[in-house]
């Protein structure tokens, strides 16, 4: 008969599975745990253990795209337009070199429209001031040019740049609203113009209970949509409402309602 060497603390199971549970000295890590390893989505290596997908990357839809020089800018440059800006005691004004009512608007009103894409001083003044100008001195004149004008707005409105968008809706305001029959005009074209309101409709900051002074200085982007909207649906005749609730779903009639 063997006898077995009597338990002793060193020896006992219970000690015995509790060393092994310790990490063993020559292991590189230690008792520290390794970080998870980053893994493509959508693969076997992202249901292994101590694993972490890598996050899809973000759309930017919202992001502005880089400036590109407008035809407007280059034209400017070489001094093509008949128009200067005349500092006065009251403040700057547009001067122009020869009356608005002998100017070709099939030229001059498209190249006005293209600078709506600039959004630096002096570019800015002289785009909104000279369209200003065109449609109070030559508003007979803006509905034969109104398909020539679709395409800069467009481009206008893809920059997604705010300023840029409020300088525009605030120029298709001032042709539709002094101009007869333009809001109707504009009605073929609101697919090529009203994709990127839809976009933009909603994108306003929560400030809680704090101003925002944009709205004031007519610079909130949602709040110029929407009031843009309003006016093509007022001026654009019987169709209009239905093709912009075509377009962007979550507008309201402000004449039906």
């Amino acid at each position: 008969m063997v006898l077995m060497p009597v338990c002793v603390p060193e020896n006992c199971g219970k000690d015995f599975r509790h060393s092994l549970k310790k990490p063993s000295p020559n292991y590189p890590y230690g008792a520290k745990t390794r970080k998870p390893r980053l893994v493509p989505a959508f693969t076997i290596q992202a249901m292994q253990k101590n694993t972490r997908v890598i996050p899809p990357k973000k759309c930017g839809v919202f992001d502005p795209k880089p400036i590109k020089p407008s035809m407007f800018r280059k034209c400017y440059s070489r001094g093509e337009f008949p128009v200067t800006i005349e500092f006065t005691s009251s403040g700057k004004r547009l001067s122009w070199k020869v009356p608005i009512e002998k100017l070709d608007f099939h030229h001059y009103l498209p190249m006005f429209f293209d600078g709506l894409a600039e959004g630096d001083y002096p570019f800015s003044f002289i785009v909104e001031n000279g369209i200003n100008d065109l449609v109070s001195k030559g508003s007979y004149k803006i509905l034969p040019v109104v398909p020539q004008l679709i395409i800069p707005i467009k481009n206008a409105l893809s920059t997604k740049r705010p300023n840029v968008i409020c300088h525009t809706l605030k120029c298709i305001q001032m042709i539709i609203t002094g101009s007869d029959r333009v809001g109707e005009a504009f009605v073929p074209y609101y697919r090529q113009i009203l994709p990127i309101l839809n976009l933009f409709k909603d994108k306003n900051s929560n400030m809680g209970s704090g101003i925002d002074h944009s709205s004031s200085r007519g610079e909130n982007v949602g709040d110029l949509i929407e009031e843009t909207l309003q006016i093509l649906e007022r001026y654009g005749g019987p169709d209009a409402f239905i093709n912009i609730k075509y377009m962007i779903p979550t507008y309201e009639s402000c004449v039906l309602n």
